[in-house]
């Protein structure tokens, strides 16, 4: 059952990514905006079995949403409730076909053990920011198990000190709930093993995203204080604190 389960996501993903791969190119070529992207990656987290729980209301621009990291859903879970690019480290960049289609989604690769070339990838942060596309970064750096948010790093906090005009961050605590054991992706397990693992779950869960009021990030005196500040709304947020629930499905 698990394997046959397997199977058939496996060929539902191959699927949406053969539609959605014809439908951006002829988005592109009519020089128009792709949605397909977003639409496809919303595709991936139903296709695992997640149902999407909208709780607050995300900004569509000119923001960068920071968000805990459990699992490799968080992406697509993310992306397609908002249209947001990512900040990924550069050995995703690398990954066959995972990295072409982090690209079509504009995701900004960084390194994160260059030091000596911070300054770039803090001013390539802020370019992105500032030509108004929402911005997704996971600063605890990691995916953990979901029961206690780990230390924020504050390094890609510094692209908002100070922040380009009018940015807010908003925060988004992501909550699998019951689910949770079966889809954290703990430190030392394969990226393909976790992923076959999601995958063969059976059944379906809700994923809840609490969108967080969002903040301006010049009320708080410098990048340690911003990221301190986004992790206590984060981990302040229980599912439903914070708005009330849209209808929407993602």
């Amino acid at each position: 059952m698990k394997q046959g389960r397997l199977a058939i996501r496996v060929a539902g993903l191959s699927a949406s990514l053969a539609g959605a791969l014809a439908l951006h190119g002829a988005w592109r070529s009519g020089r128009r905006a792709s949605p397909w992207p977003r639409r496809f990656l919303a595709r991936v987290a139903r296709i695992a079995g997640a149902r999407a729980r909208i709780v607050g209301q995300p900004l569509t621009r000119d923001v960068m949403f920071v968000a805990n990291h459990q699992s490799w859903l968080d992406i697509p879970l993310l992306a397609g409730a908002t249209g947001t690019s990512f900040v990924a480290k550069a050995e995703l960049a690398r990954t066959p076909l995972v990295g072409w289609l982090c690209g079509l989604n504009r995701t900004l690769f960084i390194e994160r053990a260059d030091r000596l070339g911070i300054a770039g990838q803090v001013q390539a942060i802020r370019d992105a920011l500032a030509r108004g596309q929402p911005l997704a970064i996971f600063p605890e750096g990691t995916t953990g198990d979901g029961r206690a948010l780990l230390p924020f790093k504050p390094a890609l906090f510094a692209a908002l000190d100070p922040a380009p005009p009018g940015i807010r961050v908003q925060p988004v605590r992501i909550d699998y709930g019951p689910a949770m054991a079966d889809l954290a992706w703990p430190d030392g397990e394969h990226g393909q093993t976790n992923a076959a693992r999601v995958l063969r779950r059976p059944g379906r869960f809700t994923a809840t995203l609490t969108f967080c009021p969002p903040f301006d990030p010049a009320d708080f005196p410098g990048r340690k204080a911003i990221a301190t500040e986004a992790r206590r709304r984060i981990e302040d947020a229980a599912p439903g604190d914070c708005d009330p629930p849209q209808p929407r499905s993602c």
